[in-house]
């Protein structure tokens, strides 16, 4: 690592990026967007695959013509054929014996069904039975989606428990706060974008927590090292001591994300943009954005509040006051905790000490132990003892 790196910079915090002390704008930022995820979810909802909303899908060869024919062939069998119902979703899906053409439509009865079949089949010039279909009910999907948020409360009551015993109660707060929030924002994406979701999206949210609560736990073990022990000096705050474990775990982190990201791109673009591979898409696309929320509400918004609940402790409080006041002191170029050198003027001395400058002698008061006298000995005193040398030279006898 190069000393004047990026990354050797954030290290030894050097770079200056201050994130802690941003954490009002951070949580502002994040109510705004959680406000605007809520109200898109309430009044936009999702767009439901056929196997939550319930329906019935047709896959149709591909040799039939473009996507757009085939779209457009579907929604005119399906007025005349099919009771009104109206066609969800279309796209190109590949495997191994060719592409096809996946038609999803709303619920259609079972002799709906068949003869919307017979319909596409007739227009198409196909036999009937290389037009499939398939029948979902909406009772499956309640079945998933019960089963899912069951994991999903498992899943946190375990990671709390963890992390818990691992750090402290404050740590596992602030990561459930992140994991919810994320949760929250990837939510609110599928909502406004109206990407669909299918069993394979609950998969996604599933796994994106659990990347979510590495990048935190990572975070987490730098601020307990360098919070250890803290109130034992007074020449760094928490907060401060927090923003340095982020700098120093940020690198880290940018390169987790971007190792992580480039293969769920790949699949997401490669997988689905060029082989068309339908199931590919909802995966990629969930943990793609998942990812991304994950890294910036691991490091703005676990680690802040986190900042937050630990001012509040007693125990940390005191010791920030610590802090600012030797801050104060240095700012004004004092010394805290430590008397000023006495000089070696003789004209200096008798001066009073830094306590107490500024402040008049008082007439008469006594001397402080160990000052010299300010007045001179009398001529030929000796031992400070009057009348140490008697009249006319005379020696005691």
């Amino acid at each position: 690592m190069a000393e004047n790196s990026l990354a050797a910079r954030l290290y030894r915090g050097e770079a200056g990026i201050n994130v802690v002390g941003r954490r009002r704008l951070w949580f502002s930022l994040a109510g705004a967007l959680v406000l605007i995820a809520l109200l898109s979810i309430g009044v936009r909802g999702f767009s439901l695959g056929i196997e939550f909303a319930g329906g019935n899908s047709f896959q149709i060869p591909a040799s039939v013509g473009t996507l757009a024919d085939a779209e457009a062939e579907v929604e005119s069998v399906l007025g005349s054929a099919g009771g009104g119902a109206e066609l969800v979703t279309a796209q190109q899906v590949g495997n191994a014996s060719g592409s096809f053409y996946e038609m999803r439509t709303s619920q259609l009865s079972t002799d709906e069904s068949n003869a919307v079949r017979a319909e596409l089949a007739q227009r198409f010039a196909l036999p009937v039975d290389q037009i499939s279909g398939n029948q979902v009910s909406q009772a499956w999907g309640q079945q998933v989606t019960q089963r899912a948020l069951l994991g999903l409360v498992l899943f946190i009551a375990l990671v709390s428990l963890y992390l818990v015993i691992r750090f402290e109660w404050r740590m596992a707060a602030a990561a459930v706060f992140s994991l919810v929030m994320n949760l929250i924002l990837t939510a609110g994406i599928y909502s406004l974008v109206g990407f669909e979701v299918t069993p394979s999206t609950v998969i996604g949210f599933l796994t994106i927590l659990g990347f979510a609560l590495y990048d935190v736990v990572v975070i987490f073990d730098k601020v307990q090292e360098n919070t250890r022990g803290i109130t034992a000096n007074n020449t760094m705050t928490y907060a401060d001591a927090t923003n340095l474990a982020i700098n120093q775990s940020l690198m880290r982190s940018i390169n987790t994300s971007v190792v992580a990201l480039l293969p769920v791109g790949g699949l997401l673009f490669i997988g689905a943009g060029l082989f068309g591979a339908g199931t590919l898409k909802d995966l990629g696309l969930v943990l793609f954005v998942g990812m991304a929320m994950a890294f910036l509400t691991s490091i703005l918004l676990a680690t802040t509040l986190l900042v937050v609940l630990k001012n509040r402790e007693p125990r940390i409080q005191a010791h920030n006051k610590r802090v600012e006041a030797r801050a104060t002191a240095l700012g004004r170029g004092e010394s805290p905790g430590k008397r000023a050198a006495r000089t070696d003027d003789p004209a200096d001395e008798g001066e009073p000490d830094e306590a107490e400058a500024g402040t008049p002698a008082l007439a008469g008061a006594a001397p402080k132990v160990g000052a010299r006298p300010t007045g001179k000995r009398p001529t030929g005193a000796r031992g400070g003892r009057p009348g140490g040398n008697r009249p006319g030279g005379g020696k005691r006898r």
